[in-house]
């Protein structure tokens, strides 16, 4: 109870904090999207990726910079030109390294996190923390799930917490990890969860996102 306590206060705190300190970063951004990629300025909700499964398998709206084109998600499932690129997708954990539906600007931001930065919206609705597991989109855990079989305990113990903007496996490797693996480590994160990780944690997340290891 008391750690529940202090980490919704830190996390309260903190994207307050954060939301004011990158806030002109976040105002460029969004202006630049606006002329270089007709459509809105984040991920649109009739875009599948955009509902996200939180703790206790609960949906939520996830608030991203949109670094693709517009109706990106039914592009690569519709398009006879994305019928290859579909298959990759799935293999591939659900990321590309070489995804035509990204934006050059949205390049940009996704190397460097600025697109996971409208995240604090979701950290102050209570939706998600600061330090947690990634959270997947509907179509992703399924066909994970499906893949990985043996995997099915690991995302139980992942939904028993808030999903995060940043957690141990976005500082280990991101996208250079596999989804078994990347589930595994998210799961240790849900059962060993403390302050004294999630501090630890923090500190790790501007080298990852200033190095832009492993981002897609």
């Amino acid at each position: 109870m008391i750690f529940n306590i202090l980490k919704r206060s830190i996390d309260i705190l903190g994207a307050t904090t954060l939301l004011v300190l990158f806030s002109p970063i976040m105002i460029i951004t969004a202006i630049i999207i606006k002329i270089v990629s007709p459509g809105p300025v984040f991920v649109e909700k009739a875009n599948k990726t955009s509902q996200r499964v939180g703790k206790d398998g609960k949906m939520f709206y996830h608030y991203k910079f949109r670094s693709m084109v517009v109706n990106a998600y039914d592009l690569i499932k519709t398009d006879p030109k994305y019928k290859k690129l579909y298959q990759e997708y799935k293999k591939s954990s659900f990321k590309l390294s070489k995804d035509p539906r990204v934006t050059p600007f949205g390049k940009f931001i996704r190397k460097y996190s600025i697109d996971e930065m409208p995240q604090f919206f979701n950290v102050l609705k209570g939706e998600m923390s600061l330090v947690g597991p990634r959270p997947c989109f509907v179509e992703e855990l399924r066909e994970q799930e499906k893949k990985y079989v043996k995997c099915a305990d690991f995302i139980k113990e992942t939904l028993k917490v808030k999903p995060g903007i940043t957690g141990y496996w976005q500082v280990t490797g991101r996208s250079d990890v596999n989804f078994d693996k990347r589930i595994e480590m998210d799961a240790y994160y849900a059962k060993k969860k403390s302050l004294l990780f999630d501090i630890l944690i923090i500190l790790k997340t501007p080298w990852a996102m200033i190095s832009g290891r492993g981002a897609v």
